[in-house]
């Protein structure tokens, strides 16, 4: 049963979705992430992934698909979750070398995920994305109130908290 699911009564209230969607972000291993090309082509992968309590870190080549649309235009969407308990993220990338990788932040990708992309293909590159929006939601009722994030500041809840 998700958190989704266990509210019959109603949806969730934004307190509780804000603290579900920064509990996910932290206990989570991976995440589709959706980037498109210049001419419009999407590209949709599974990739491992940090969350700092500010950002989310991913690692991926600068070769593929998805490394190239971030480094071209920096623009993401991330979703965390499934269809019925989703944390739907928009953000900005900034791409970062190994060697530019703030301390700390390699070790604790690897600690999260157990893999190290520092000791795999040279190709491979580190994005840090800034949220923007972020939404959370789990089944219809909870359509209305879905936003957590815009402009890359929490909105207060209607309570004040």
């Amino acid at each position: 049963m998700t958190a989704a699911d266990s509210s019959p009564g109603g949806p969730r209230s934004t307190e509780q979705r804000r603290r579900e969607a920064l509990e996910r972000l932290d206990r989570d291993i991976d995440v589709w992430v959706a980037t498109a090309d210049a001419t419009g082509e999407p590209t949709l992968v599974p990739l491992a992934y940090w969350w700092d309590g500010e950002a989310v870190w991913l690692a991926t080549r600068d070769t593929n698909p998805t490394g190239r649309n971030l480094i071209a235009s920096g623009r993401v969407r991330l979703c965390f979750g499934h269809t019925r308990d989703v944390v739907l993220m928009h953000g900005t990338a900034v791409t970062l070398t190994r060697e530019e990788l703030p301390a700390g932040v390699g070790d604790a990708f690897t600690a999260k995920d157990g893999w190290d992309p520092r000791k795999d293909h040279a190709s491979y590159v580190w994005f840090r994305v800034t949220p923007e929006v972020i939404q959370a939601w789990g089944t219809a009722p909870e359509m209305t109130g879905r936003d957590l994030m815009r402009d890359g500041k929490w909105l207060p809840s209607p309570s004040g908290v």
